[in-house]
């Protein structure tokens, strides 16, 4: 019997399953490197109290963003070490924490716009924009949209249901009787690497299938119009792009190469660095936090729309006429 049509012979004999199996266990075992360290030390932290005195200490300006203070130290931790340090952060603080739906959606939010800042704000620097000036668009692009979704919701009843967060660590199937203590520690931290690692496999099936069914293309395209309204030149539109979809590592080495090529001016880099700060790894990231509870239309629609905003405001400010490739002055204003 043939394979079935339009589905890979290597599919129907399992070699696919095999093979997606091995690809997200070396994926698992890169993003484990960064969380594991991070659930050692909020455990340890917690346990002698420091994580209470943390939390007593950002709650002022949590209570801004109207967000509990454990959002706080989730989203400094993944600003430092990325988004999966951020969700191992959110598991082991989940028995505690308290949030709704649409706190969860603007922390989800904020980790999206703000995430690894010293790694990828230093591709950045590398394709040729300020690293300083990106990480500060960053970071009150987030804590702006954050007080912005929370404020908003909050008024206005919406997403206003708690969630439950034990599933992260599989505290809502234990019973009471069960493991405590540094064993209960162990068992709950496999089961949401576990549980982790089920989600990378998930969405990695799904962004193939993406792929497959041509959708992925489709996106790409819709995203062009998006880019040039902006204010982005046309040349530069299609690997932001790219980064915009797949990420900003990927995205800002197409840019530094194509800068070689075709010597983009440094307004030009300026703003497709800009937007990819903002927006990147669309597909990956937006699922990723969606399985976490976030609101696609927080997460994905407002975000896109906020960017695309600030973006075109960036590039009004800096239309003056004088941002060239032939301007030194220009590219050490902005490196």
């Amino acid at each position: 019997m043939g394979a079935t049509p339009g589905i890979p012979g290597e599919l129907m004999r399992g070699g696919y399953l095999l093979a997606l199996l091995l690809r997200c266990w070396h994926m698992f075992m890169t993003v484990a490197k960064v969380m594991v360290p991070v659930m050692v030390v909020v455990e340890i932290a917690d346990h002698f109290g420091l994580v209470t005195l943390v939390g007593h200490a950002i709650s002022p300006a949590m209570a801004l963003l109207h967000l509990p203070p454990e959002a706080g130290i989730v989203w400094a931790t993944t600003i430092l070490t990325g988004i999966y340090g951020g969700i191992a952060a959110l598991a082991a603080l989940a028995p505690a924490l308290e949030i709704s739906s649409a706190q969860m959606s603007a922390l989800c939010a904020m980790m999206l716009f703000s995430h690894a800042i010293p790694v990828e704000q230093a591709i950045v620097r590398r394709a040729g924009a300020s690293f300083g000036l990106t990480a500060l668009l960053r970071l009150g692009t987030a804590a702006f949209y954050g007080a912005l979704v929370s404020w908003i919701c909050g008024l206005t009843n919406t997403l206003a249901q708690p969630m439950s967060l034990g599933w992260m660590t599989g505290s809502a199937m234990a019973a009471d009787t069960g493991p405590t203590g540094i064993l209960g520690w162990i068992l709950s931290t496999v089961y949401s690497l576990a549980l982790v690692y089920a989600i990378i496999v998930v969405l990695a099936a799904l962004l193939d299938l993406l792929e497959r069914l041509g959708i992925t293309r489709r996106i790409t395209a819709a995203m062009m119009p998006l880019l040039r309204l902006s204010g982005l030149n046309a040349q530069v539109a299609p690997v932001t792009t790219v980064g915009v979809l797949l990420g900003l590592t990927y995205g800002g080495a197409l840019i530094i190469e194509e800068s070689k090529r075709q010597n983009f001016s440094a307004r030009t880099r300026f703003l497709a660095l800009s937007w990819l700060s903002l927006s990147h790894s669309l597909i990956e990231d937006t699922l990723l936090v969606m399985a976490l509870g976030a609101n696609i239309w927080v997460v994905l629609v407002g975000r896109v729309a906020l960017t695309l905003l600030i973006v075109a405001a960036l590039a009004r400010l800096t239309d003056r006429g004088s941002w060239s490739a032939a301007r030194p002055q220009a590219d050490n204003r902005l490196a």
